[in-house]
């Protein structure tokens, strides 16, 4: 089995069953056996079958019901020749106690409750007094004997009984080593947040950045509630037995006015949803312990997820990660550089740039100390400026799920007068960085009768408009450190190339030595929504009045960076070997012959 699989919880109950016995499944994975009231074979194939599979290895080996007990594939009466039901666990008499419904993981919230129907229909038919749809991680279990046929909400318990005993009434306790969260996959955490996703978004209902943020406020209660759940008590984040909609609802929203109260710069509006999206959504996240998820699953799973969701609609808030690994290593951050991003996005750079000091010192010092590094610099080392609220939330929220710093992301025009910024949020001042790295907003003009601004740059003296990302090269060297600060930007070619803007060339190489110059294929944003043909300009800023004469400047053209055009995986990658090449150049520059 791939390591995908190994780590996913359906094969992990598959090992465990195998281990224990109680199913044989071939060498190939072609056919599983569940060895139960009657031998049952059938293909493993089928993803509904890992479902089931897996269920059944819960049902015998964390719910003690008796293999003797348990049949597959069950004929039920009154019903069509077709339907059968999943698994039937019948009681000590023998007579039906508990009827399974599984499906694969990531079925729409009507395919869901299609299944629930079939449940009933089958349970009703069979006299059983307990009914369960597990469709992957989503798993809902219903009491039907103690309620009319109709009901479908006040007859949900929190789980099956264990052994045919008494219905919990929450099945998810922190510490408790059967009933704490479970670790999952990058995938089932990926399609966990699609499916919240889907039902928040309600088939169009929302736009697409609104459904976004009330995914990532209720994420974020479930994430503050895995950390400040007390060990031995019961989780808040999950639906217990017999409780309406309004009454989980209730719950989740006392865990964000909480968080709105320490931090109402990311919390600024309530949770707007129906109580029973928010209902469903909990069904979908309460197994999962995101917070045990280490960090790279997480962050990678995150990531992908908001570019799958955001790619063509606001792919000007995302740079591919192949030219964020880029820029930074060749910015080579320490720990103790303070790095900003004045155009952040979702967060990207700063993100990123985290991760590798986290890898550094994890390589550096014991498990202890080394968190303790990286979760300072996260949180006094990284900062963050994005005009837009909504993505600035959702870049403070991918900090929030990276163990913090979010605190240094604020929202603002970075191109204001830079008094006002640093009214906002101190550090943010001239000549105050190490680092900084940013893929500034393209194509977007400065008019003078809009921004009275404009006319306070030395790019925008005497003008009545100027583009966005020339402004942003002064204001971007306006913040690093004299003689010392170093840059990376994504700039237009246009910047580069066009002889009227010759002055902007000029001011640039005044203010700044050119370390690096790496011109990018013409569709490295083009997946993001952006089509423009640009460059990677790596620069040092110059002290007050420094002269440097002529000096050479490193120059290269990346074809292939680790993706085509359509945002498929490239197994090459030039902008590894123009790391490499640049490391050669600077140990001589003079003399480099290049490659």
């Amino acid at each position: 089995m791939s390591k995908e699989k190994h780590d996913s919880i359906f094969m992990r109950n598959v090992q465990r069953g195998i281990d224990k016995g109680i199913i044989t499944v071939t060498d190939d994975d072609s056919k599983i056996t569940y060895h139960c009231k009657r031998d049952y074979s059938v293909s493993f194939k089928n993803p509904e079958e890992k479902v089931r599979a897996s269920y059944f290895c819960e049902l015998v080996l964390d719910y003690d019901y008796p293999t003797k007990n348990i049949d597959i594939e069950v004929t039920v009466p009154r019903r069509t020749p077709e339907d059968r039901a999943d698994i039937v666990v019948y009681e000590e008499g023998g007579g039906e106690y508990l009827v399974i419904e599984c499906k694969k993981d990531g079925i729409t919230d009507a395919e869901f409750k299609q299944a629930i129907e079939q449940a009933f229909g089958n349970a009703n038919s069979l006299r059983a007094k307990f009914a369960s749809v597990v469709a992957g991680i989503t798993k809902t279990a219903f009491d039907v004997s103690g309620f009319k046929q109709s009901e479908r909400e006040k007859n949900v318990i929190s789980d099956i009984p264990k052994k045919y005993g008494k219905t919990p009434k929450y099945k998810f306790i922190k510490g408790d080593k059967d009933k704490d969260l479970k670790e999952v996959s990058r995938e089932e955490l990926i399609r966990a947040l699609e499916k919240s996703h889907d039902t928040i978004w309600q088939g169009g209902k929302l736009a697409p950045t609104t459904a976004f943020d009330e995914v990532s406020k209720l994420l974020f209660c479930k994430l503050r509630d895995e950390k400040t759940t007390e060990k031995g008590e019961t989780y808040n984040f999950q639906i217990g037995t017999h409780e309406t909609a309004e009454e989980v609802f209730e719950r989740v929203n006392a865990i964000y006015l909480e968080a709105k109260k320490e931090d109402a710069e990311v919390f600024k509006e309530d949770i707007r949803l129906d109580p029973k999206i928010v209902y469903n959504v909990v069904e979908h996240l309460q197994e999962l312990a995101i917070n045990k998820i280490d960090l790279d699953t997480k962050g990678v799973a995150f990531e992908r997820f908001m570019e799958d969701f955001f790619k063509g609609k606001m792919g000007q808030f995302f740079t591919p990660r192949e030219i964020i690994s880029f820029c930074i290593k060749m910015m080579e951050i320490k720990k103790s550089d303070l790095v900003i991003d004045p155009a952040c996005g979702s967060g990207g750079f700063l993100l990123n740039t985290l991760d590798t000091i986290r890898k550094s010192v994890e390589g550096s010092y014991d498990e202890k100390d080394a968190w303790g590094h990286w979760h300072k610099f996260a949180m006094n080392n990284l900062y963050g400026i994005e005009i837009n609220d909504q993505i600035a939330r959702i870049c403070k929220m991918n900090m929030i799920i990276h163990d913090d710093g979010h605190t240094n992301v604020i929202s603002t025009d970075s191109l204001r007068n830079i008094d006002e910024i640093t009214k906002i949020h101190k550090e943010f001042k001239k000549n105050h960085f190490d680092i900084l790295l940013t893929n500034p907003p393209f194509g977007a003009t400065v008019k003078s009768t809009e921004k009275d601004y404009l006319g306070k740059y030395e790019l925008g003296e005497g003008k009545k408009n100027q583009q966005t990302e020339i402004l942003f090269i002064e204001r971007c060297l306006e913040f690093l450190n004299e003689g010392t600060g170093k840059m990376a930007i994504v700039l237009p070619d246009g910047v580069l190339t066009n002889s009227s803007l010759q002055y902007v060339r000029d001011f640039l190489m005044e203010k700044a030595q050119i370390l690096a110059v790496v011109s990018l294929p013409q569709f490295a944003f083009s997946h993001f929504g952006a089509g423009v043909k640009s460059s990677l300009v790596f620069v040092r800023k110059k002290e007050n009045k420094e002269k440097t004469g002529d000096y050479p400047i490193f120059m290269a053209i990346a074809e292939h960076i680790g993706y085509d055009a359509t945002g498929r995986k490239d197994q090459t990658n030039d902008l590894n070997t123009i790391y490499d090449e640049y490391q050669k150049f600077r140990e001589n520059p003079k003399n480099y012959k290049g490659c």
